[in-house]
């Protein structure tokens, strides 16, 4: 594994079970995180974004399941580990900021006893003063004075609680962050805010950050490379300034020209037709062939390759792929994604 990527994906997949069946929710991912890179994840809601996100941790509850792929951390195999081993990689090495604060902290803890907790369950060797001098002076250099580590989640505002997870995924100096949809419940200001602080945290801790959002804007204010995914599929890979440029995938495309404009007086809001496919029976070959409006017969019967027809910009579309239709394609990716 080159010395550059820190969390290399491989075919991953994760399945959940419903009563009408198996519904593949992750289906076939493989991408590289790098090193101090903050990678955006966008798409739309249901799309597999979040799910990605948990299975990166080994954290898929059931019914939920992976069913196949590889997880390499570090050059460490994910997949080999026992839950308890895996226990000691969470928080440690890696960390997640999830969507909503208020339900993922625990509502009769304080915000001391939350980090503290999290610093004496992994360094059992800590003196609960040290650690008690250790949350104090994290939660200062993240906007909340020392004296609100006796309050309760319910006494904080939506960006104190935000921080406050922020904390939690700092308290070990974790080498991932995945924020999955960290921005969804704070008003503009305060999203703000948090972007500035992240961007600054960044830098300042040499984070490795996974932003999994639905808020492109933010994805092209902050990240360094964007995956686009579509009904489990990853569709699009590349530098974030490429990517939202000249996108290349139909989804892609649909997804840019649906952001609001207010500059333009006569805009028209662009919308996507169709809706996006039951994910317990998908369409066969390209999933977003009913909606696309470049189809051609190949996108109905044969999945394409997810392929690089420009310098680390990839793209699972038959229009970039040579292709003979009489020849059946399997889809393909890249160990350079």
């Amino acid at each position: 594994m080159p010395a550059d990527v820190l969390y290399r994906v491989r075919n991953l997949s994760v399945d959940y079970n419903t009563r009408f069946g198996p519904l593949t929710a992750a289906d076939r991912v493989s991408l590289d995180i790098h090193r101090g890179e903050v990678l955006g994840l966008v798409g739309e809601s249901g799309c597999g974004k979040s799910t990605l996100g948990k299975a990166l941790m080994r954290m898929v509850q059931p019914p939920g399941y992976i069913t196949s792929g590889e997880l390499w951390f570090d050059g460490q195999d994910l997949m080999t580990l026992s839950d308890r081993q895996m226990r000691d990689v969470r928080g440690r090495r890696i960390a997640m900021v999830f969507q909503d604060p208020m339900t993922s902290l625990n509502p009769v803890q304080s915000i001391l006893d939350h980090i503290t907790e999290t610093i004496l369950t992994h360094e059992k060797q800590t003196k609960i003063k040290d650690a008690e001098a250790r949350a104090a002076e994290l939660v200062d250099r993240l906007g909340i004075t020392a004296r609100r580590l006796d309050d309760y989640p319910h006494q904080l505002s939506g960006g104190m609680r935000q921080r406050v997870m922020i904390s939690l995924a700092l308290t070990l100096q974790a080498d991932l962050v995945i924020a999955d949809e960290a921005t969804t419940s704070l008003d503009v200001i305060v999203e703000a805010q948090f972007l500035d602080m992240l961007r600054a945290l960044r830098q300042e801790f040499n984070l490795t950050i996974l932003l999994i959002t639905h808020n492109i804007g933010v994805v092209a204010e902050l990240s360094d490379r964007v995956a686009v995914m579509y009904a489990a599929k990853l569709v699009e890979l590349g530098d974030v300034r490429e990517v939202f440029g000249n996108p290349q995938h139909p989804y892609t495309q649909g997804l840019m020209k649906s952001v609001p404009n207010i500059k333009l007086q006569d805009y028209e809001l662009y919308k996507m037709e169709g809706s996006p496919p039951d994910l317990i029976v998908p369409p066969a070959g390209c999933r977003f062939h009913p909606r696309c409006p470049h189809v051609m017969e190949i996108c109905s019967q044969h999945e394409p390759g997810f392929l690089s027809h420009q310098p680390d910009h990839y793209t699972a579309c038959w229009i970039y792929d040579p292709h003979d239709e009489a020849l059946p394609r399997q889809a393909v990716t890249s160990d350079q994604a």
